[in-house]
Order: structure tokens, then C-alpha cells, then sequence
């Protein structure tokens, strides 16, 4: 792999409540597990950071699929939902991703192919796949 960049992030405290900071200082917050977790809700969870990160990753990778197929994808949206909790195995916990893809401009017969080039072209989804589930929902 030929990577062009490199992102560096620092935990510090005790992880889901303690600190991240990145290297430019950029991101700069105290983290906190939710409420559901057992946690004070009162900090941002690396959950929200994973949610956030992948809708915009996978935001680029549906806009160069789009010019890729010749689609338009001028005003298009994703929302990331990740969920997390216990895996199947009884050890540990696992997380599952439900994209929710909004291609307004986009003639609806060609929206799942776009989904899917996207899915195959961003690094979240490449990185996620046969790991982790990942939902691609069409909304309108």
C-alpha cells in the first residue's frame, strides 16, 4: 500500500472515559461512555467518532462512484448509525453499521448500483468488510 497520509490521535485516562487529542489539535475533547453503557453520557464515545468518520468517508467514495457511473450526486447525504454491544461469541463486544444514502438527484433505478460502487470504493467499508456488518439503505 502507498500511503499518502498518515492521521495520529493520542488516548489518554482510561480510554472510553478519559481524553483523545490528535496530534494537530484538532480534536482535543474528553470522551465518556454513554449512558447505555454504563457511563455519564456527558463526553463524546468513540462510537460518535466512528459514525461520523465513516458517513463522511463513505460521502467521497458515493461522490467519485457517481462520476465514476456518470451520476449525479449533487446534494447526496449519508447518515452513519453504529451500534455496539456484546458479539455472538460471548467474549467481548462488537459493532454493526447502517448506512442511510440519500442520492436526490439520482435517478432511482441506478441508486443501489451507486450504493454498492461506493461501498466497494470507500476505505471505511473496505476496512469493515467481513467483520462487521454494514447495512446500505436507500432513503429518500
Amino acid at each position: 500500500m502507498d500511503i499518502s497520509y498518515t492521521a495520529i490521535a493520542h488516548a489518554s485516562g482510561g480510554g472510553r472515559d478519559g481524553h483523545v487529542r490528535s496530534d494537530d489539535d484538532r480534536i482535543d475533547f474528553e470522551t465518556r461512555p454513554p449512558k447505555e453503557l454504563g457511563g455519564s453520557g456527558e463526553g463524546v464515545n468513540p462510537e460518535q467518532l466512528f459514525a461520523a468518520a465513516y458517513s463522511a468517508c463513505y460521502l467521497g467514495a458515493l461522490h467519485a462512484a457517481g462520476k465514476e457511473l456518470g451520476l449525479d450526486t449533487k446534494d447526496a447525504s449519508v447518515s452513519a448509525s453504529v451500534g455496539i454491544g456484546k458479539n455472538d461469541k460471548g467474549e467481548g463486544f462488537a459493532i454493526a453499521v447502517e448506512l442511510d444514502i440519500h442520492a436526490p438527484h439520482t435517478e432511482e433505478s441506478r441508486r443501489q448500483e451507486l450504493a454498492e460502487k461506493a461501498h466497494k470504493i470507500c476505505p471505511y467499508s473496505n476496512a469493515t468488510r467481513g467483520n462487521v456488518d454494514v447495512k446500505l439503505t436507500l432513503v429518500d
